[in-house]
């Protein structure tokens, strides 16, 4: 009800009606953009290439259905993802860039502007691998075609760097994350269709009830969101105590407060991180040996609906969680940090026993954090294996994306709320 009521509230205020309107025009001209094919291409090929568990039906997933219908957005925002990943990794490795990201908002400006050229590029290089890897989708092959194809889908790219920077700045905010939430919406009624064509056409004999197995699955979808909210918006507060202390005539400190710790600090990369490395051998399979009958080639064809691979996604997955999470949160200079500014945890020694203590909590809660999104990517299996339903596409990397998303909105939409609120107080 909280959604609904910031909603209707929000829409109460014109300036923010207008930046709803504006955000709602950017994603229609998204929606528009992903039905404009590039020339030269097959999209019957392409759809023959978005399978279950190929990196081209996680691609396909974010842009909407537009690679499999050969269009100019077919890439999606994913090389701004892949950029920002790569950006992020090397700020921890290349000191200049952890200096720039500790700037402030000119360093972050910089970084932003880093991660546009590196998403363009690596759009380029995306193209440019489809283009020679898909040989059956190019009509005809010359250097007119090339500069084509690689070109469009690269701009494409650019020009949703584009709309997401509109809507961040002249929208509700978070350009990039609502055009992937759009994207991965927009495929949720060609999946309750495909539920129901699954049911109409006896199909779900092989599962448990029938009916009963859409409604088991209707049901966990709802469980799979609540328990995701939760899990997003949970944090373990480590209680802090700063010592007072005496500057001049002046008396500082000795106020109490928290460190709040979120539970999933890793969000979805893990989940987006392990897919993309078990979807490798099936992507490359149908890259370079579409119609082999080889032993290993069926195999690799048929690699997600095994157990063990399954369980190998739910390890990857695990190992990434904690990868990520020690990669971006450092027990030891927060320690420091505390130690400087005279701060301490109640019955824990500053310095090393107190980076150890926050070592030994983020330990436990990343575990937990860890095993909840790892059950959250293979559950999709486990109910296809229950119920005979395949195709079911809200767990995993989509769900946890629309959730965040609509999470971080209605804060968004809060805080500008609130924003006008007090300016309205104070004239």
């Amino acid at each position: 009800m909280g959604l609904f009521t910031t909603m209707r509230n929000a829409w109460k205020i014109a300036d923010l009606r207008k930046k709803m309107f504006f955000t709602l025009l950017m994603i229609f001209i998204f929606r528009l953009g992903s039905f404009i094919p590039v020339p030269g291409l097959n999209p019957d090929v392409l759809k023959s290439m978005v399978g279950e568990g190929t990196i081209f039906g996680f691609v396909n997933i974010l842009s909407g259905g537009a690679f499999e219908k050969a269009t100019i957005f077919a890439m999606s925002i994913s090389p701004y993802i892949n950029a920002s990943i790569i950006i992020q990794l090397l700020t921890v490795a290349i000191p200049k860039l952890e200096a720039l990201a500790k700037e402030g908002e000119e360093g972050r400006k910089i970084i932003a502007e880093y991660t546009r050229y590196g998403a363009v590029i690596l759009g380029f290089l995306q193209a440019s691998a489809f283009y020679f890897g898909l040989d059956q989708a190019v009509n005809e092959r010359n250097i007119l075609s090339f500069i084509t194809i690689t070109l469009s889908f690269t701009a494409g790219t650019a020009f949703l760097m584009w709309l997401g920077e509109q809507i961040t700045e002249y929208g509700i905010g978070n350009g990039i994350s609502l055009l992937i939430f759009a994207g991965i919406v927009s495929r949720g009624p060609s999946g309750i269709y495909y539920l129901y064509n699954q049911y109409k056409l006896e199909r779900l004999g092989k599962g448990i009830l029938g009916i009963f197995g859409v409604i088991g699955v209707i049901v966990i979808f709802v469980a799979i969101i609540a328990a995701v909210v939760w899990v997003t918006e949970a944090e373990r507060r480590i209680p802090v105590q700063y010592a007072k202390r005496v500057v001049g005539r002046k008396m500082y400190g000795g106020q109490s407060t928290h460190i709040p710790i979120k539970v999933n600090m890793a969000g979805v990369l893990p989940i987006i991180f392990a897919t993309s490395f078990v979807a490798l051998p099936a992507t490359i399979v149908g890259f370079f040996f579409p119609n082999s009958t080889h032993p290993v080639a069926q195999y690799f064809r048929t690699f997600q609906s095994r157990i063990e691979i399954s369980i190998l996604s739910g390890l990857l997955i695990m190992f990434f969680t904690f990868f990520y999470t020690f990669i971006q949160f450092n027990p030891v200079e927060l320690a420091n940090n505390l130690k400087k500014n005279g701060g301490f945890i109640p019955g824990i020694r500053p310095g090393k026993p107190t980076s150890d203590y926050i070592y030994k909590v983020i330990s436990r809660i990343t575990w937990f954090s860890a095993l909840f999104l790892a059950l959250i990517q293979i559950l999709p299996s486990v109910l296809q294996a229950i119920t005979g339903i395949s195709g079911i596409w809200f767990a995993g990397t989509s769900v946890l994306i629309l959730v965040g998303v609509a999470l971080e909105t209605v804060k968004q939409i809060e805080s500008q709320m609130i924003m006008r609120h007090y300016k309205g107080f104070l004239e």
